[in-house]
């Protein structure tokens, strides 16, 4: 992640609910047989701007999920949020997959393919359009969703950098 605006949250405290992405089943080929195995993408957050994904790989379902948390929940950052959206439209790329999203008016719900949706619900976005172009690979679209909400800035980070006041970045 190479924002500078990147907000590290620790764990305490906070309500995470966790969300299951993908499970993938991975086979080995050996000389004595198929060595099967499982991969689970889970992403936490506790509804309100703090976000995080993780992968675990385990022997079973179950244990890859769980490692899979365990993993998300060291990887929490906080993303800005303007009220029930997202500040302003934003694109990001993570390896094939690219992500367009863009704020909604109140009441249109998330409008989001499987694994955008699953990012938006645990950070606690409820408004927002998006759109899923390229790869379709859960990782992959998990990673870019991240990577485009962490690429936001909200009014008061502006006009922090500007150095002005919070009416003349709205006004102009």
């Amino acid at each position: 992640m190479r924002n500078s605006n990147v907000i590290k949250v620790k764990t305490t405290d906070l309500e995470l609910k966790d969300k299951l992405v993908a499970v993938q089943r991975v086979t080995k080929v050996t000389k004595g047989g198929r060595h099967f195995s499982f991969a689970a993408i889970v992403v936490v957050g506790d509804e309100n701007g703090v976000v995080g994904y993780g992968l675990g790989k385990a022997g079973e379902v179950t244990s890859a999920i769980s490692k899979g948390i365990e993993d998300a929940k060291k990887n929490l950052v906080k993303i800005p949020l303007n009220k029930r959206t997202i500040p302003h439209e934003q694109e990001a790329k993570f390896g094939g997959a690219r992500v367009f999203m863009k704020p909604a008016a109140p009441g249109t719900g998330v409008k989001a393919g499987g694994a955008m949706r699953a990012v938006f619900e645990s950070a606690g976005i409820q408004d927002v359009l998006a759109k899923s172009k390229g790869s379709s690979n859960p990782h992959n679209l998990v990673k870019a969703t991240v990577q485009a909400l962490l690429e936001m800035r909200d009014a008061y980070s502006v006009a922090g950098v500007r150095g002005v006041q919070m009416k003349r970045v709205f006004n102009g």
